[in-house]
């Protein structure tokens, strides 16, 4: 990997960046997510303890002298483009009142939770909103005619459907490739249900996918019990409940404690204080096998997060429809996120 290393750094030194878009190109291929730094330091994880003193010291001059680079062109590049703004200035026209933007809070749950599972060496993923058979219910253990289906009211939209859940997607990251894979897959989804205080006809899921030899129950919970102490912060009251869905077993929905003190949690909790936001369990022999995967060597679990109701816990937010009305008023609270 040295060797490696030290062949990147003389070839970033001849990298010629003469704009914003080849100083995108250049961020997206060495310092994304998916870039080359990260792949390094994804295959640096590996490395014995004692080979990692030898690597890590060139590994980490590599990052910083490729981010000193961007930084060094963004800041030159952002002068030139002020400079020519200013410019162009007419000073005579009138001057209007400039809000400032912010982050929806929906958004800014879900940059919290990648941040949270990539640090636990989770990638992201995603894939389509309208879904066919195949992937939404048939290869996650829906048989045509089995009951589990009716738990999910959908859209239908021809002979496709929108999807009821981010599931889905673990379907075609599965399909792709052999494990083993860790990977977390956010996005909308819609079912046909009863709009309230605390549901939506549609709302935001995301998915998370660990599949390897030797994963047990015990890892899927000490990851959940990691994300409410990173999310929600130490001493987080949480319970799991056994439940049911077709593509786990066994499968389980984790609650967190929101008290009854208020009349808002009370009706959030229908009274008993918990407010479900998860569902989980071991992924099911089922799936695995409709995805070409040998369950007597692989196993793997799965959870789902209802974002939307995370949200509302976080942020003190108390009917779900406040997420989706585009009141100013509200957005303007969550300046800074």
């Amino acid at each position: 990997m040295i060797e490696k290393i030290q062949r990147l750094l003389k070839e970033i030194k001849k990298i010629e960046i003469k704009n914003s878009e080849e100083l995108e190109s250049f961020r997206l291929q060495y310092l994304s997510r998916k870039g080359v730094v990260s792949q390094l330091f994804d295959e640096f994880k590996k490395f014995p303890g004692i080979e990692k003193k030898d690597v890590g010291k060139p590994l980490n001059l590599l990052k910083q002298e490729l981010e000193k680079i961007f930084n060094s062109k963004k800041e030159n590049f952002d002068l030139e483009k002020n400079s020519q703004l200013t410019q162009n200035i007419d000073s005579s026209l009138p001057v209007y009142k400039n809000l400032p933007a912010s982050t929806h809070p929906l958004k800014a749950v879900e940059n919290k939770l990648i941040d949270i599972f990539y640090s636990l060496g989770f990638d992201y993923s995603e894939g389509p909103e309208i879904e066919d058979d195949h992937h939404n219910f048939g290869a996650l253990n829906f048989e045509e005619d089995h009951p589990a289906r009716d738990m999910q009211d959908t859209f239908f939209v021809g002979d496709y459907v929108l999807r009821t859940h981010t599931s889905s997607v673990q379907i075609r990251e599965m399909e792709k490739k052999n494990p083993p894979y860790r990977l977390i897959m956010p996005g909308r989804v819609y079912r046909n249900e009863a709009v309230s205080s605390r549901s939506n006809c549609f709302f935001h899921q995301i998915e998370g996918l660990y599949v390897d030899k030797g994963v047990t129950f015990a890892d899927l919970k000490q990851t959940l019990y990691y994300f409410v102490q990173q999310f929600f912060g130490e001493g987080t009251e949480v319970r799991f409940r056994a439940s049911y869905f077709p593509f786990t077993e066994p499968s389980a929905e984790m609650d967190i404690w929101i008290g009854t003190e208020s009349e808002d949690t009370k009706r959030l909790s229908k009274g008993t204080g918990w407010l479900e936001v998860l569902g989980c369990g071991m992924v099911h022999p089922n799936v695995l096998k409709s995805c070409s995967i040998d369950p007597d060597i692989y196993t793997g679990y799965a959870f789902g997060i209802g974002m939307d109701r995370i949200t509302m816990l976080k942020y003190g937010i108390n009917d779900i429809r406040t997420l989706f009305q585009n009141d100013i008023r509200m957005l303007q609270q969550f300046q800074g996120l």
